[in-house]
């Protein structure tokens, strides 16, 4: 994995991001460990969304391993510069996080599960970067597709951070967005520590859970 250190990580405005191109990231027909295709229509059953968790190789792994998650792919999303590569992006002048798309069955799971999911695996609290991992492209974020996904998410961010304040946790630093342009990301890296099992992973939660924040 690509380490960026920056003394200050800051976003850049679009007018100072790199230009980006106009051809697309060529995507792998089907998905590395289901077989379900990467693009193309979602299923009517099904609905989306993308989450930033720092490095990207093993937030995928932890959604792919949901039995109710349709497909996975890894890409940039929430910057600037269009299509861009993965050097681009480690350079801090995209704008991008490095993201996970996440398609699942709304029949068989919900959406409060994958946010559990999201919040338990990762440290939302500590800005732009992730453990080592340090850079814009690191951040916490959660990207939705719908005005509910938006709700649930801003009222998940609530819930977890009274669990957080119980265990004498920091704030979290999580943006909650709307979901613009999802950016592939190249095939090398899509579903990367399923075909590279001892591959590197940053990922690491607080130990905090959910329900924590309860009475």
């Amino acid at each position: 994995m690509f380490f960026s250190f920056q003394q200050k990580p800051e976003l850049p405005n679009a007018a100072d991001a790199l230009p980006g191109r106009s051809a697309v990231m060529p995507v792998p027909t089907e998905h590395f460990v289901n077989g379900n295709p990467m693009t193309g229509a979602i299923p009517g059953h099904c609905d989306e969304f993308y989450v930033g968790m720092g490095c990207f190789w093993g937030a995928e792994r932890c959604f792919w391993q949901l039995p109710q998650v349709f497909v996975t792919a890894v890409g940039y999303i929430a910057g600037h510069t269009p299509n861009p590569t993965y050097e681009e992006v480690c350079s801090g002048r995209t704008g991008h996080n490095e993201a996970v798309r996440v398609v699942y069955d709304t029949s068989a799971l919900n959406f409060e599960t994958l946010l559990r999911t999201f919040w338990e695996h990762h440290d939302p609290t500590q800005g732009m970067r992730q453990g080592n991992d340090q850079g814009t492209q690191y951040r916490s974020g959660i990207y939705c597709t719908g005005d509910d996904q938006l709700r649930s998410a801003q009222s998940s961010l609530k819930v977890y951070q009274t669990a957080l304040d119980r265990a004498g946790r920091g704030k979290i630093t999580t943006e909650v967005l709307r979901a613009e342009t999802f950016y592939f990301a190249e095939d090398y890296h899509q579903q990367y520590l399923a075909k590279n099992p001892n591959g590197y992973c940053g990922l690491g939660g607080t130990g905090v859970c959910m329900t924590e924040s309860k009475p």
